[in-house]
């Protein structure tokens, strides 16, 4: 499985979101608009052993999936001290879709996952052993996981509970160690605090608006958020991994057992949030995606404390029998997926299959290299951070490329090459519908249109750009805040909020 989703990293187009992210990788950034920077760190990690190859980008999903299936299988060692349980953690991840084959494409949540699990791993050893210092390992780790992506700031119910339900809870109250751990955790995190007190605090108001905008109930929205469970972890695991976490919940808190609390919680509470916010929010697909790896713990250990328990046997039969069909059919479904991908020539998905959808900016780079040479230009401008990432991919620093507008996302970047920008006549590459079109006009530029391009896969056309020769204009690299070209609130939603009010 490891050397499959070497091929499919290695064989599929960059998606979007990735080349975003390796442009990120080229700057020294403490922390960025959208993340903090592990993703960046992580991609150039990967890129040093390997190149700027999508294998070398998509290199540290490779390594974070080890980590956690190592991580995974310490864990259900030291609680259940069996075999067969280890076996079956290291092969419940194999069967979802998102860490069995997708783990080999790099997001924030792929850098977090490792960190997360190994924070819970040493909140293991800390019930095993009763030795305070692994507290400041779980600090440790949980910033790591922090820097990763602020949405593991959910685990925290989780710890807070493994700390204070059990009977200990007096004795580590008045310890030194889980504060200093605490400490370790902010000391670790601070990077993204400096930029943020740096930078007006964007980031933390850029995710705060976006999950506290106002948004009508919607039917939808939940139906999406729980087929997307159901895709991504698995049609059988997924409903097996929330039964294994309710009975561990159960057991944990009506016996007050320190790794039960600390694994149903840490999964429970981030799923019935999402859960919540799904009646009014499009969860994003990779959001829950830190928590599943912990309930897979859950169920390899709840098979043997099933078993240790006195379950009835019937029970148990169940229980092995649903989990065994979970991995089979789930590795199976990965397995076809990725041949589909990496060996079939067929779409059957058309515009809304999730990778071709983000393929094929070849054929747009290969034709703006022809204009660019035609219309005498020496930098490309665009209007979306996809294609600016996708133009900066394919041209691997040889052209100066700028998005003229959103410039929130790129405070602190380097100089993308100025002077081969003012003054000089530049290409405009704009997905159609051109958003930025009214805002490009009122700066006074000159826009002579120079056709377009299409990008397709697999024979559907995914997506058309239009191509315009500009002149006469020097784009701004950082605008004041109110400036429209700054722009950050707006992709927020505040914008849109403002328009509904």
């Amino acid at each position: 499985m490891t050397i499959m989703r070497m091929v499919y990293a290695g064989a599929l187009d960059l998606r979007t979101d990735e080349a975003y992210y390796w442009t990120w990788s080229k700057e020294l950034q403490l922390c960025f608009l959208d993340h903090p920077p592990m993703i960046a760190w992580l991609v150039r990690l990967g890129t040093a052993l390997f190149g700027d190859t999508n294998l070398g980008v998509r290199f540290g999903g490779i390594l974070a999936m080890a980590a956690s299936q190592l991580l995974l299988a310490d864990i259900v060692r030291r609680v259940t001290d069996d075999a067969r349980a280890v076996i079956l953690a290291v092969l419940l991840p194999e069967a979802a879709l998102y860490y069995g084959l997708l783990m080999a494409k790099v997001a924030p949540d792929v850098a977090a996952i490792p960190f997360a699990l190994a924070m819970v791993w040493a909140l293991v050893r800390l019930a095993e052993s009763d030795d305070g210092r692994w507290w400041l390992a779980a600090g440790l780790f949980g910033g790591l996981a922090l820097l990763s992506k602020f949405t593991v700031v959910m685990l925290l119910p989780a710890v807070a509970a493994f700390l204070l339900v059990p009977a200990w809870r007096g004795r580590w109250l008045a310890s030194a160690y889980p504060w200093c751990g605490a400490l370790i955790a902010l000391a670790v995190f601070s990077p993204v605090l400096i930029w943020n007190a740096q930078h007006d605090w964007a980031s933390f108001r850029f995710q705060f608006i976006r999950a506290a905008a106002p948004h009508d109930f919607s039917w939808r929205t939940l139906g999406d958020y729980i087929g997307l469970q159901f895709g991504q972890v698995g049609f059988v695991l997924f409903p097996a991994t929330l039964t294994a976490l309710t009975l561990t919940a159960w057991r944990g808190y009506r016996t007050r057992e320190p790794v039960a609390i600390l694994l149903s919680s840490a999964v429970l509470v981030p799923f019935l949030y999402f859960l919540w916010k799904s009646l009014t929010l499009r969860i994003g697909d990779t959001w829950p995606m830190f928590m599943w790896p912990i309930g897979f713990a859950a169920v390899a250990i709840n098979i043997v404390k099933l078993q240790h328990g006195g379950a009835p046997a019937w029970f148990i039969r169940a229980t092995l029998r649903w989990v065994r069909i979970a991995i089979a059919s789930g590795v199976a479904m990965v397995v076809m997926i990725f041949l589909y991908y990496v060996a079939a020539p067929w779409n059957f998905l058309g515009r809304t299959d999730p990778i071709g959808a983000e393929a094929g900016y070849e054929q747009v780079a290969a034709r703006v290299e022809q204009e660019l040479t035609k219309a005498g230009a020496s930098w490309i401008a665009t209007s979306d951070y996809r294609t600016y990432a996708m133009m900066r991919w394919f041209f691997r620093g040889r052209v100066p490329v700028i998005q003229i507008n959103e410039r929130a996302r790129f405070m602190g970047f380097r100089d993308p090459g100025m002077d081969l920008i003012a003054g000089h006549p530049g290409l405009y590459v704009a997905r159609e519908p051109d958003a930025a079109g009214r805002l490009l006009a009122e700066t006074g530029v000159r826009r002579e249109p120079l056709g377009s391009v299409q990008r397709s896969w697999r024979g559907v056309v995914m997506d058309s750009y239009a191509l315009d020769r500009l002149t006469g204009w020097t784009p701004e690299l950082s605008p004041r805040p109110d400036s429209p070209f700054y722009q950050w609130r707006w992709l927020a939603g505040e914008f849109a909020t403002a328009l509904r009010a």
